[in-house]
């Protein structure tokens, strides 16, 4: 850190240059110049205002040991006592000003001041700063010490002090009238400062009372503030005690609740191997209906060959032409049964592979799909049972007929049209009956409570929680219903 040099100042306006890289900014056209700074000049200026001596606190720092005069071409160590609650900060300064200064800005030279590292101590409060000989006036003129903050504004000034030799007393001057009359008027001059700085002082003392007040009440203040803290502290403490409380508590909820996710693992992958259960039994149904297929072909040979019997029954034709009518009707009954066989099974396959889709989300079904399993065989059973076959026999039995024919010719499916059976034992073609729902026909005989049932079921889908109903088209909403018991 450096000063400014008494001929660095601007030869237009004597104020000290501003920044390295802005123009003078009172004369411009005075020919102001920029100087090159050495390695201990400063690259910055202090910080600077226009408020006026009215505005300034001079209480807040206090000047010590400040002597009359100080010797030309000797360095100056300024003493300086920061009061309790004054804080000083990063940009404060001192500056060396002449006697009669207005602004912050009229500084001669200045040095940074060092903060200290503990204002709490005693000798945090003790500062001072040295200014170089190199950058200390050259006149004999008066000048003092003030403490200037980062904000421009004066906190302390020293009293008035000279740069003369010790021994200018014992120098015999010799001046003439003129210089004799201007060293008067320079006289009269600074009796004329001398009163305006005693004015100065009669309104820093009054200030200084003020501030006392202030100080005083502001000591209240604190005593009110610390009685505040502590109550703050008190509720703070209280309050630390009730959240390590709630901490505790939710620790506790953590560990229940990883207890309970081992738990939910664990059924997971329960259901997970019942789910492969199911797969394997739907793998079975599949299969079973393939089977029915067969058996439906092995029908239509069998009509194929009674087709066969009847063209070379001819010594009988003209006898049993009414039969043959009836057992042709019989047939188109019996084909009409195939393609209902054949659309129910398409309509089974259709419901497994929608209970396929259902059992990937309701994974607890498996006891009601036993019993739909349970229902289907009976049903096919049943269905076998109607058209004559025997569910029980191996591989595949066609069942006799209700008068007795399937005696005389047990391989075929209606009995021997020759065997004598009178033509008004022939089964009448069954009533249908259509659903209510999907427009699907069914026998009459066949639709009954427990197929209707079923039958509805493969239309409908049914929550397994809260027995909720939802169309088989909406099956989206079915799934996300059943997701939201499982949250």
């Amino acid at each position: 850190m450096g000063g400014t040099r008494w001929d660095q100042l601007c030869p237009g306006c004597l104020a000290p240059p501003l920044s390295l890289a802005l123009p003078c900014c009172c004369c411009a056209d005075a020919g102001c110049y920029r100087w090159t700074p050495t390695m201990e000049e400063t690259l910055e200026d202090p910080p600077t205002s226009a408020v006026l001596l009215d505005h300034c606190h001079f209480s807040q720092v206090i000047f010590n040991s400040v002597e009359k005069f100080y010797v030309p071409g000797g360095d100056v160590t300024c003493y300086y006592t920061l009061t309790q609650h004054f804080i000083p900060r990063r940009k404060d300064w001192i500056g060396i000003f002449r006697v009669g200064w207005k602004t912050t800005r009229e500084y001669y030279t200045f040095m940074w001041v060092t903060l200290p590292v503990d204002l709490n101590s005693e000798s945090a409060k003790q500062q001072e700063v040295q200014f170089k000989a190199y950058y200390l006036p050259k006149d004999d003129e008066y000048y003092q010490f003030c403490y200037v903050d980062q904000d421009g504004v004066v906190r302390g000034a020293s009293i008035p002090f000279q740069f003369r030799p010790e021994n200018e007393e014992d120098i015999l001057v010799v001046t003439t009238q003129g210089e004799v009359e201007e060293i008067e008027q320079h006289n009269k001059e600074l009796c004329k400062e001398n009163e305006e700085l005693k004015d100065s002082c009669v309104s820093l003392q009054k200030q200084n009372s003020d501030m006392q007040a202030e100080l005083h009440k502001k000591e209240e203040e604190l005593e009110t503030l610390k009685s505040t803290n502590k109550k703050l502290e008190q509720q703070v403490k209280a309050q630390k005690d009730h959240w390590e409380t709630e901490l505790l508590q939710l620790k506790e909820q953590n560990q229940k609740m990883s207890s309970e996710n081992e738990k939910m693992g664990v059924q997971v992958d329960q259901l997970q191997a019942q789910l492969s259960t199911q797969e394997k039994e739907m793998e079975k149904l599949v299969q079973g209906d393939q089977d029915k297929t067969e058996q439906l072909e092995r029908l239509k040979k069998e009509n194929s060959q009674l087709l066969l019997t009847l063209t070379q029954q001819g010594e009988y034709q003209k006898k049993l032409e009414q039969t043959v009518e009836q057992m042709k009707e019989e047939e188109m009954t019996a084909m009409k049964k195939q393609q209902e066989l054949t659309d129910e099974n398409s309509g089974l396959s259709k419901t497994l592979n929608e209970n396929k889709i259902i059992c990937n989300v309701l994974q607890r079904e498996k006891e009601r799909l036993e019993r739909e399993n349970d229902l289907l065989k009976r049903e096919n059973s049943r269905l076998l049972s109607y058209m004559g076959l025997d569910f029980d026999s191996l591989p595949y039995q066609v069942p006799t007929s209700d008068q007795g024919g399937a005696g005389q010719n047990p391989g075929l499916v209606y009995g021997n049209p020759y065997s004598g059976i009178q033509e008004s034992s022939a089964p009448s073609l069954l009533a249908m009956r259509r659903c209510p729902t999907c427009k699907s026909d069914f026998a009459d005989g066949i639709f009954d409570h427990t197929l209707e049932q079923q039958h509805m079921q493969t239309l409908c889908l049914n929550c397994p929680v809260c027995d909720k109903t939802f169309p088989a088209k909406e099956k989206q909403i079915f799934e996300d219903h059943v997701f939201c018991h499982t949250l």
